[in-house]
């Protein structure tokens, strides 16, 4: 990959665990990833676990919510509020003494908005039936890397060359980079194929940034889930096994802090 063809192409936060977030113009990346991701989420208060979307035959609606910031964070430790966007549309606030009554008749869950603390938080997730991934629906527990609501990596990088390379695959679904969640979509003009397959264990520098790429992204049932005017579409997940060994982009971990932009140039080293 060439540092000419390679450029940040957009910028993705998500305030809330599972939920839709926020397109950026830049941000901050610090020692916990891009700064405010996934810094808030909801707890079952039934259960004690993270409500999650890759559960979706409990949680079926997480993607019809959305949330953003009051305020843009700057570091871990001092995150601002959030607003939160219902399926309805209406609008509220994490600090309304109401909000978590509203949000618990919203999903038909006593739920309650937290912060990450040192204490193991799990989480369950749900597999599909599917050709090359499951002879079987199951559902599995996890639990959260402490002091985080990530499920594994603190960033996740998906290129422009993946989308293209998926897209022929499965040329009557609509894949788009939504569908898999990442916090940096680069744009990797000229390249063909899964590139990020060859990142693992090499560093992405952007500017003052440096990122280690530690590994590939497993991808799940979330990938097949509908977003919008984006269609539930479970042929997404089976064309990534079969194709990529059921990846799609690679979790990274920042080396040097500092800020990240839309256009930016991308090395990889």
């Amino acid at each position: 990959m060439s540092p000419s063809q390679a450029i940040v192409a957009s910028i993705h936060r998500y305030p809330v665990k599972s939920m839709m977030g926020e397109e950026l113009n830049s941000v901050a990346i610090t020692t916990r990833g891009v700064a405010g991701d996934r810094a808030y989420s909801l707890i079952d208060v039934e259960t004690n676990k993270l409500v999650n979307a890759k559960h979706p035959q409990k949680w079926p609606e997480m993607f019809a919510y959305r949330a953003r910031y009051m305020s843009p964070p700057v570091s871990p430790e001092h995150v601002p509020p959030v607003y939160i966007t219902l399926p309805n549309g209406d609008v509220i606030e994490s600090t309304s003494g109401d909000a978590e009554q509203t949000l618990s008749a919203a999903l038909r869950k006593r739920v309650c908005l937290v912060r990450p603390d040192e204490s193991d938080k799990g989480f369950e997730g749900f597999v599909p039936t599917v050709e090359g991934v499951s002879d079987r629906d199951f559902v599995f527990d996890k639990i959260s890397p402490p002091g985080t609501f990530f499920d594994i990596g603190l960033i996740h990088i998906l290129t422009t060359s993946t989308i293209d390379a998926l897209r022929k695959t499965v040329p009557h679904s609509r894949i788009e980079s939504r569908r898999f969640r990442p916090n940096l979509v680069i744009r990797t003009d000229g390249a063909e194929g899964f590139v990020e397959n060859t990142w693992v264990g090499r560093t992405l520098r952007i500017g003052q940034v440096v990122l280690q790429v530690k590994q590939p992204t497993q991808r799940c049932v979330m990938t097949t889930l509908a977003q919008g005017d984006l269609p539930k579409d479970i042929s997404v997940l089976k064309a990534i096994y079969q194709h990529n060994a059921g990846t799609i982009g690679v979790y990274a971990e920042p080396v040097q802090i500092g800020t990240v932009r839309v256009n930016d140039v991308v090395e990889l080293n």
